[in-house]
């Protein structure tokens, strides 16, 4: 089976058809070379946090500027695999939740900025919560200020193209 051939098998298997990828105009994304991946951060169960080298060196730099600025940038995702896509996925509808409504959140699998190993989910020490209340603190506003400088840009924000709910948390370095 090729590669393309086994991705539409992935999203046929979780209920994703060609039209509702088409609807969206989403990107596809190649993973990241996870010999490549630097790990930036470890949560407190020992689950390590990867970027691809450059990408890590912007978020260590920009980490240290929000500390130095009173903001304390915590790391709650980055490098996510096709198949880790798809476990979140099936999580979600295990749990009865409709593709329809996943699909507002989570991109399809192939479709994730965080399988490229550039995307990072962004919270604080003062609001660790991954949800659109972070839009209203001094640290986004931190970030939406700083954020640019180290080469990263906010994915989605509100009425964003790809059909997405507003993720203020959700970054891309996009200086390649």
């Amino acid at each position: 089976m090729t590669s393309i051939e086994l991705q539409q098998a992935a999203l046929a298997n979780v209920g994703i058809s060609d039209k509702m990828i088409s609807l969206r105009r989403l990107t596809l994304y190649a993973e990241a070379d996870q010999t490549l991946l630097v790990t930036v951060a470890k949560n407190d169960d020992g689950r390590e946090y990867q970027l691809l080298p450059e990408a890590a060196d912007a978020w260590l730099e920009m980490k240290a500027a929000a500390e130095q600025g009173g903001v304390q940038l915590i790391v709650q995702s980055a490098y996510r695999s096709v198949a880790q896509q798809i476990e979140l996925i099936q999580h979600k509808l295990n749990s009865g939740v409709n593709i329809g409504d996943i699909l507002q959140s989570l991109a399809p699998p192939g479709y994730s900025e965080h399988h490229t190993g550039r995307a990072i989910d962004i919270s604080s020490a003062a609001y660790p919560r991954l949800d659109a209340g972070f839009a209203d603190t001094d640290d986004y506003a931190w970030l939406t200020a700083h954020a640019g400088t180290f080469g990263f840009t906010l994915s989605y924000p509100h009425g964003n193209t790809s059909g997405y709910v507003f993720e203020p948390w959700h970054w891309c370095w996009n200086k390649i």
